[in-house]
Parts: structure tokens; sequence; C-alpha cells
């Protein structure tokens, strides 16, 4: 469209090109030169150069690319402001999430300093805020109650001669299992950050995570009702154990700790009137902090094998969360997230944590938020916020009292506000896809039914089967807007039209191992051509000729005539006739012609002659399709079962009198996959569908071509 607002046409006139055509116009390269072979990109790898070496020292080192151009008149302000911001978000989140962790309150202080900092180190996100979060913190919960339960450490009371827990004891070794359990987690991180394994985190799409967590949301607050009432209720695990501590705390619920249930009720509010107001800390809230850091230790590589399941599940879910979160503030900020780094500064903020007796890490929701509308511009505003932490640690310690369990379990509720409102995804996904509404549902019920590591497992099952639904192709024939090089869905638009003798076939998705059978079948459906059924018919004819000919000892002569251009050939099934072609179609009368001589060949060479028999010129079926293009322009890549499924079609379409053509991009893929051979070749590939319908146009029009000649097929892959 012009200035003017009218439409500019262009003419462009050049010559049809196929494949061959394309490759000495364009000279394209041979696939070893753009491919190096295995040993000279080991080779290139082991390479060592100045510019390289610096490449690979800023990449792994992040924080020495941009804190040499740190200007600290322009982001000095604001990452101090979003640090203090932050920072005081982490002491009550930290705390309470240890409990979340079944671990002591301060080592959820220790959460909150060491990963930020090395994070700082390592990490490509300006925005996320690294530390504890709910879901990492229920799913860490749920291996020390399960490992190390309170019934492994009772004690004798030598003044009633009663049974307790040991509790130092017992927290000491959930501390040595929580350790080992992020060492592990943090060491697959890293794994897969060096093996360029970042990728993974896409296959946990938003709708997964978001119900995953507003799942565990759930088993948050069911974790923490003991100390909302007061109550002692039994420690279950295992599928269904939310259910069923849900109904044990029902039942106990006449036994309430009043005081306790009123102090719960006093800090929720106060605490949400705190967060309305921005202010997260007051005087008045008590803090358990000890006046020492914590020394580092060397976790128990004994407890690996007892844990290494749950340390996969937390790197996974861990780095999901923290590369949706990156990437959407990158996205907004304009900068890039490099997602294998990621993974590698995670994984070394957990591992080098866990000897430090910290828990799991990653980034958290409200924090990260916090930390992005505050201002911040750079990783600076995570180490101004662990240096809050550290303040607090070594010089408040002493000003701060023991906090009840019960502000630590309304802070934990406080802080699931935001996961309950993911409940409004029910109704958005209603209405914008179904298919991501199930997968919310299935990802949510089977959370909250199987626990955090069983649920896990069976939402990333179901969502890969759900993407398989998902992306089931849906095949259409295709017709052309006149005047245009469009070819659009006939069935869907006024304006397409069929292009006399010529159908196109078109495939929603890629052809590959899942999907290459249908393909074939809607292929015989939408083009009318049932090849099965139509070979059958040839193969009987040839047999009878030749029993035929073996008992006469002479040859039999096949005649075939010229089609005329207002005959009407569309090929049609009608019952009755020879019992050996029942419902087979309908059989013309032989008419004079040229002919096609059948020789008299063994039994075992049948399939040799077949190939040279014409279908048509057996009288059995006449149609008005000279050519069929196969449109699979989605196609970005083809499989080696998508190749054989070509090659079949090739022969299966040549013993009924079809030559294939075909237009792809995918050219290389199928030199290696040894598509083509003296059948085959590359002058039967074209450039686009228009090429091959000019090209079936000019050398297959119906008032040239004779009653039988072979029809065409063209596939397009771009």
């Amino acid at each position: 469209m012009d200035a003017t607002g009218r439409f500019v046409k262009y003419r462009v006139e050049r010559q049809v090109l196929d494949e061959q055509r394309l490759e000495e116009l364009t000279q394209r390269k041979p696939y070893s030169d753009t491919h190096p072979s295995l040993t000279e990109r080991l080779k290139d790898s082991l390479r060592c150069s100045v510019p390289k070496l610096k490449r690979t020292v800023l990449s792994s080192l992040p924080v020495l690319y941009w804190l040499p151009k740190y200007s600290v008149w322009d982001y000095g302000m604001p990452d101090l402001i979003a640090g203090i911001s932050v920072g005081i978000m982490h002491l009550p989140q930290g705390m309470a999430y240890a409990l979340l962790a079944s671990l002591p309150p301060v080592f959820g202080l220790y959460t909150s300093f060491y990963p930020a900092l090395i994070y700082f180190f390592f990490g490509t996100s300006r925005h996320i805020s690294i530390g504890t979060f709910t879901v990492l913190s229920i799913m860490v919960g749920s291996v020390t109650e399960r490992l190390v339960s309170d019934g492994d450490f009772l004690k004798m009371n030598g003044t009633n001669i009663t049974a307790e827990v040991d509790v130092i004891a017992r927290d000491s070794y959930r501390v040595q299992v929580v350790a080992a359990t992020t060492v592990l987690g943090g060491l697959i991180q890293v794994l897969l950050g060096l093996v360029k394994f970042g990728f993974v985190g896409t296959y946990l799409s938003e709708p997964l995570v978001r119900a995953y967590t507003t799942a565990a949301a759930g088993h948050a607050v069911v974790a923490q009702l003991k100390n909302i009432f007061g109550v002692s209720p039994t420690r279950f695990s295992g599928p269904l154990s939310l259910v069923y501590t849900l109904k044990d705390v029902c039942s106990l619920l006449p036994h309430t700790h009043i005081p306790t249930l009123v102090v719960s009720a006093v800090s929720m509010v106060f605490l949400i009137a705190a967060k309305e107001l921005n202010s997260f800390l007051s005087p008045k809230l008590p803090v358990p902090i000890p006046v020492d850091l914590s020394p580092p230790r060397v976790p128990d590589v004994s407890l690996f094998g007892e844990v290494i399941g749950d340390a996969f599940a937390l790197a996974i879910v861990g780095y999901a969360i923290c590369i949706s979160l990156g990437k959407t503030f990158a996205l907004k900020h304009g900068y890039k997230v490099d997602s294998n780094q990621e993974l590698v500064a995670l994984g070394l903020s957990n591992a080098v944590g866990g000897f430090f007796q910290c828990f799991s890490v990653c980034s958290s929701m409200s924090r990260s938020l916090i930390q992005e509308t505050t201002g911040a511009k750079t990783q600076m505003a995570g180490v101004v916020s662990s240096l809050i932490v550290l303040v607090t640690i070594l010089k408040l310690g002493p000003l701060f009292q023991e906090l009840p369990k019960a502000v630590l379990g309304a802070v934990v509720f406080v802080n699931l506000k935001g996961m309950f409102k993911q409940y409004s995804d029910i109704v958005t996904l209603w209405r914008t896809s179904k298919i991501d509404l199930v997968l919310w549902l299935v990802t949510w019920v089977s959370t909250v039914l199987l626990n955090l590591d069983l649920g896990l497992a069976a939402s990333i099952t179901f969502a890969v089967t759900g993407v398989r639904l998902q992306a089931l192709p849906t095949y259409s024939v295709l017709g052309n807007i006149p005047g245009t090089e469009l070819y659009v869905d006939i069935e869907m638009h006024k304006q397409a039209r069929e292009i006399p003798g010529i159908t196109i076939f078109r495939s929603s998705a890629t052809v590959y191992f899942a999907n290459a059978e249908l393909y074939v079948e809607a292929l015989k459906e939408k083009s009318g051509l049932d090849i099965s059924k139509m070979i059958i018919y040839k193969r009987r004819q040839e047999a009878k000729q030749k029993r035929r000919e073996k008992r006469n000892g002479t040859v039999f002569v096949i005649p075939t005539t010229p089609r005329t251009p207002n005959e009407h050939c569309r090929w049609e099934y009608l019952k009755g006739g020879d019992p050996d072609s029942t419902s087979l179609g309908w059989m013309s009368e032989p008419q004079d012609g040229d002919t096609i001589t059948i020789g008299s060949s063994s039994e075992d060479t049948l399939s040799h002659d077949l190939e040279r028999v014409s279908l048509g010129s057996l009288g059995k079926w006449t149609w008005d399709i000279h050519s069929i293009i196969l449109d699979l322009s989605t196609a970005n890549f083809i499989d080696t079962v998508a190749i054989k499924t070509l090659k079949n079609i090739f022969k299966d379409f040549s013993e009924i009198d079809v030559n294939i053509y075909v237009a792809a991009s995918v050219v290389e893929q199928l030199d290696l996959g040894d598509f083509f051979s003296q059948s085959v070749t590359k002058t039967q590939l074209f450039a686009s569908v228009h090429d091959a319908v000019l090209y079936c146009l000019e050398h297959h029009g119906v008032t040239s071509s004779p009653r039988y000649e072979p029809s065409v097929v063209c596939m397009m892959f771009r």
C-alpha cells in the first residue's frame, strides 16, 4: 500500500525452480563445508586464543563484564533502595519458610544470605531475588519428614517416665539431610548447565508451574495449621498425606489452644496491614536470631543415594521458577538471560550454600517483584539485601526474643496470598485454552493428592502427553486466491478456488514418527485415492493375466485410449461386477489405443511386472486429479521414519501411475537420510508450492494429457 492508501501491484517473472536448478543458481555449499566433522569441532573447542579465553571467562563470571561498567551515580541509589526493601523481606520469609522445611528458623536466615552472594558473581538476571521460596521449602520439608521422623528420636523423660522427642538431635540430623540434598541438587544443576541443558525448563509450561505452586501453597497451609491452632496432629507421608493430615487436624479442632489461635489471627491481621503499607517489620515483631554465622561443613555423602530423586526434582523445579521469572524481567527491560549460565549460577548457589547448612533456593516471586518495582538496576541489589541479613545476624540478635511459631505460621499464610490468587487462572484458561486448563487442573489435583514429588512427575508426564495431543495435526485441501500466489484452506475461505486437476494437501504439523501414519491416512482420505484397494485390484488382475497367459501361451495386450477434456473422470466406487473386485470400483470398457504388454515371467518376479503395468490401462478407475501437492510448509525437520514414509508414498503412488514431485528446504536432512535415488532425484523438488503448481499446470494440463497419463504428487517442506 502506498502513501495514498492504494494497493501497489508487483509482477515478478522467473523460471520455475526445481531443487537441482536452485542449487545451480545459488551454488549451494556441500554439507561438509557447512557442518564440520566431530573431530574438527573437537579440535576447535580445544584451541586457545586470547579472545576465546576472554569470552569464556566473561560468560562464566558475568560479574566481570558488568561490574567494571557499573555507574554508582546512575545505579547506586536505585540498587540501594531495592536491596534494603528486599533485605527486610528476607528476614520474616527466611525464618517462616524454614519451618516449611522442618528446620529451625535460623537456617532460613543462612539460606537468605549465602546463596544470594554466590548468585551475584555468576547470575545473569538483574532483577530476581535468590533465597527461600515456598514451593522448594515444602519439597525440602517432605524430604526431612520422610527421612527424619520424630519417632526416630524419642527419649525417656526421667521425671514421669514418658517418651519425648530429642529435638536437638533430630534437628541436627535434619540439617545434615537437607545439606546433602541441597549440595546434590546444586551439583545436578551445575552439570546440566555445563552440558547446555538449559532448555529443560521449557518443558515446564507456565500453566503447569502456576498450578504446581498453587497446589504447593495448599500443602504449606495444611503444614502450618498445627501451629495456627496449637494442635499436634499425626504426621503422614506419601500419597494422600495432605488429605489425612487435614482430616486429623479437623478432628483435633475441639482441642484448639485458644491463646495460640488468637496470636495467629492477630499476627495475620497485622501482617496484612503491614504489607499493604509496605512496612514489613516492626520493633514489636521479635525474631529468633543467633549472634554468629554458621561454619561450613562437608555434607554427608552417604545420604546422596537416599535423596537423589528429591534433589533432581528440586533442581528442575527451582530452575524452572528462576528462568521463567528471569526471562520475564529480561524481556521487560531489554536484556538477555543466559539459560545455561543461570543453571550454573543457581547450582553453585545451592552447592556452596549447602556447605553452610542452607536449604535449596530459587528466585522468590514476591521479592523479585519488589526488587524490580523499587528500581533495581543490577545484581548489586542482591548484595545489599544480603548485607541487611548479615547485619541482622551479627549485630541485632540480642535485641530480639524468641518468636512464637504461631507468628511464623501467620507469616507463611500472608505470603501465600499471591499464590491463592492464581486460582483465577481457571477462569482465564477456560476462556483462552481448554487444553491448558486441563493441564492446570491435572497438575493441581495430582500435586495435592500425590504430594510434591510424585505430583511433579505425574504433571510432567501428562504435560508431555498433552503437548502431543495438542500437536495432533489438522489436514486440509487448499485453494488459490485468484491473482495471487496464496493458497488457503478451501473450506475456510470463500475466495479460495480449486485449481482444475490439482489437489493441494496441507498438514499443520511436521511429519515425524508420531504422526507419519496419520499423514498417509489423511492423504488417502483427502485425495480420494484409496491406494491400498487400487493396488490390490491391480495385483489381482496381474495374477489373472499371468495365469491366462501361461495357459494359452500367448502375450496379453492391454488397450488404452486418450481421455477427452470434457469427459467425467473423477474416480468412483461402484459395487458389483467381477467377484474378485467386489466393492473395488467401476469397470470401464477396454478401448483401442496404446498397448502395454505383460511378459511371461514367473511368480517370483511378479512385483517387477506390476511396476510396469498401468492401473488405468486395466480399465478399473479414472479420475480427474492429475496433480496432488502436499504442502508441509510447517516442517522444520524430518526424521528417519518420515523419510521412509515418503519413500513408501513414492513407491505406492507409482504403482497407481502417480509421479511424485517434492518442494523442500530440508534438503540436507533428506540427503543424510538417503532419500534421493535414481527414481527420486532433485529435479523432483521445488522451491515453493507455487512453483510446483506451475510445473503441474505446464506438464499435466487437461487438454494435452492422455487419458491414463501418470498423475503428479508434489510435497512442500519449508
